[in-house]
């Protein structure tokens, strides 16, 4: 693990070639590594005038579930980056089924499990960026996977994680693959500054108290104009995990409410189509 930052908020691995070529089933589970952490232009210099090498940081072994549409392809294709609490069943079931329908290969990437951790809910596991990468670069290896159409998708500490990997000038441009889109779900926004390097849809509800959408909206208004367009929906009388019917019966967890609100969920889930249809053109 290279690091955990405090924040408030909430076998083999798979690189033989005939993997790559060879049908996948729904919800096949696979492994592989998350992108190495190159050193930037700034470190190289102070290494070489200190007559020094420095090396990429190593990526971390991974895991994930690969759901994909019937045909042969090539599929646009969403990487999916869970919560603090890990894998809930609307992550690893309910938008994978959807999106494949909608003609999506999906990546429901686990952050956790090889790592031998809980949660991140009292902390913010900043490699999770690193994650994202590496499941995009392991899916532009799939025949049936069009690299020059990847998205990321996230919820909750995974929308912080998807709004700092496509943030302009961030790490994306470290990257060799990029992605082509972003969805967050209920992020931090305050964690961001707005100026994101490719399309981008955010999505909260108005009685957020862990993912407020007061910062998001400040977010909005701070942004510089530079990169790509980026789309603010709030969601009357929804909470956090408004998408999640997990949670039809409302709880707290981390001094926060989390509850499932039927109308935004569906009327988010409509907006997330629309904008992918309009990135992707499928």
């Amino acid at each position: 693990m290279r690091l955990l930052k405090k924040i408030v908020c909430p076998a083999c691995l798979c690189l033989a070639g005939h993997l790559f070529t060879a049908h996948a089933n729904a919800d096949q589970f696979v492994q592989f590594e998350s992108a190495a952490v190159k050193p930037t232009q700034f470190q190289e210099r102070n290494a070489r005038a200190r007559g020094e090498a420095v090396n990429a940081v190593p990526g971390t072994p991974l895991q994930g579930y690969l759901t994909r549409p019937q045909g042969e392809g090539p599929f646009p294709a969403i990487v999916i980056l869970h919560g603090c609490a890990g894998i809930h069943p609307s992550v690893k079931e309910t938008w994978p089924e959807r999106l494949a329908s909608w003609g999506y290969v999906v990546l429901v990437v686990d952050s956790f499990s090889t790592r031998g951790i809980q949660n991140t809910c009292n902390n913010l596991l900043v490699d999770r960026v690193y994650d994202a990468y590496g499941a995009l670069e392991f899916l532009s290896n799939y025949s049936f996977v069009d690299p020059k159409r990847i998205a990321v998708m996230g919820f909750s500490a995974g929308g912080i994680a998807t709004l700092e990997a496509v943030q302009f000038g961030g790490a994306e441009r470290l990257m060799e693959h990029k992605f082509k889109a972003a969805v967050a779900y209920y992020p931090i926004c305050k964690a961001a500054n707005g100026d994101m390097a490719v399309p981008t849809l955010v999505l909260v509800g108005d009685l957020d108290d862990w993912s407020p959408a007061e910062q998001c909206r400040t977010m909005m208004k701070q942004r510089s104009g530079a990169g790509s367009p980026v789309q603010l929906n709030v969601y009357k009388g929804a909470h956090h995990a408004f998408d999640a019917p997990e949670f039809k019966t409302g709880f707290e967890a981390y001094g926060h409410w989390i509850e499932y609100n039927g109308i935004a969920a569906d009327q988010s889930v409509s907006d997330v189509h629309a904008f992918l249809r309009g990135v992707f053109g499928n």
